[in-house]
């Protein structure tokens, strides 16, 4: 884990040095109820080249909220999974969803992404 000292004591800009991120808050959503693998991963955050979501996944890797396991196999197998602290962050993320759902609804759209479809894990609520 890097030890960044910032130059700042506000909890907000602390969360947002680990969770901003074009990708990062939808990469910990999607890990939420599972691990999943760099393909799965790829599927499901749709606007991010191989390039970013690598660099994003190193960085929530660095920053102690995922982890990494490489299977020692042919072709590579590596698959992710929030940590404990990663999936502390559960909440902020619902809450976040919850808000641009109806930030969506004042405009008159409806939630139409891979977000939605997490009614499994309690994250989401398919419509």
């Amino acid at each position: 884990m890097k030890n960044i000292i910032p130059e700042y004591n506000c909890p907000v800009s602390a969360t947002l040095e680990l969770i901003g991120g074009k990708y990062k808050a939808l990469i910990l959503w999607h890990l939420t109820p599972t691990t999943l693998r760099f393909s799965e991963l790829r599927k499901l955050v749709t606007g991010a080249t191989a390039k970013m979501l690598t660099q994003q996944l190193r960085e929530l890797e660095d920053s102690g909220l995922i982890t990494r396991k490489v299977y020692p196999v042919v072709p590579p197998k590596v698959e992710y999974s929030l940590t404990k602290k990663g999936a502390s962050l559960r909440p902020i993320l619902q809450e976040m969803f919850a808000w641009g759902n109806k930030h969506l609804k004042t405009k008159g759209l409806n939630a139409n992404c891979t977000m939605v479809d997490k009614s499994a894990c309690g994250c989401g609520k398919k419509k």
